[in-house]
């Protein structure tokens, strides 16, 4: 059942102190009443003219934002019958104080994950993958690259190192890399990382489904052993658009 614009957007427009082009600004809306359950699973947006009318803004400006949420896999649009939530509204929030698999943590929010490999070899470590591994030059590592999906959407791009004196064989990684290494005896207990800014390359905004240039979540970590030697150095690219990492904080005493 379509919904009232009323209900879902101010009548008085965006707030003159209101940063960013329109369009964002409107995605940034829209994907907050689907996060806060205003906006639910297979619901239908109202209709771009009213929208439009009720922001007092163009509709053009109200076609960029719907086309590029379609995009993002948060809407979907039916020839003839309008725009609606996606059935799985792919917005995730991930602690930083627990390490997680990908795996377990979608498993834990009750989407169904998939992965589509981009490679799996053997090789020598890179400078950068050796200095956080404690490894030289002449070891090997296993090299596992892909593409991890969450409720059939496109969520991260994966590239975790693994040396080859824990996991022997990249082909035994079928799903979880940490169930893998925890039957091999070198599961993680504890993980260093580091979050950044970053803009998607052309073939990586494509394998994510967005547009190219977008924003990412670039998440680098090192994990570790119960014996305090690092196993695993993993780099990933998150979707910014989807994708929300939180911390618990509290107050240190003096």
């Amino acid at each position: 059942m379509s919904l009232d614009a009323s209900s879902l957007f101010a009548r008085d427009g965006f707030a003159q102190n209101d940063a960013g082009p329109l369009y964002v600004r409107l995605q940034d809306r829209i994907k907050r009443a689907i996060k806060n359950g205003s906006l639910k699973p297979l619901a239908a947006l109202p209709g771009e003219r009213d929208i439009a009318q009720s922001l007092n803004v163009s509709r053009v400006t109200v076609r960029k934002a719907l086309s590029g949420l379609v995009s993002a896999g948060l809407l979907e649009q039916r020839q003839g019958s309008g725009t609606f939530v996606s059935r799985q509204p792919p917005i995730v929030e991930q602690s930083l104080s627990r390490l997680t698999s990908f795996s377990e943590d979608m498993r834990l929010r009750g989407f169904e994950t998939t992965s589509k490999w981009l490679g799996r070899e053997i090789s020598p470590p890179s400078t950068k993958e050796a200095f956080h591994l404690a490894l030289s030059m002449q070891d090997r590592v296993c090299r596992l690259r892909r593409l991890r999906s969450a409720g059939g959407v496109p969520m991260a791009i994966e590239l975790a190192v693994v040396p080859c004196k824990y996991l022997a064989n990249p082909q035994a990684v079928k799903t979880s890399l940490y169930a893998v290494l925890e039957a091999l005896g070198a599961k993680p207990v504890r993980a260093l990382q580091r979050l950044s800014a970053a803009s998607l390359s052309d073939d990586d905004a494509s394998l994510l489904s967005v547009p190219a240039g977008s924003a990412t979540l670039s998440i680098e970590r090192i994990s570790y052993i119960a014996s305090g030697q690092p196993v695993e150095f993993t780099r990933s690219f998150y979707r910014g658009d989807i994708y929300d990492f939180i911390a618990e904080l509290n107050l240190g005493q003096d």
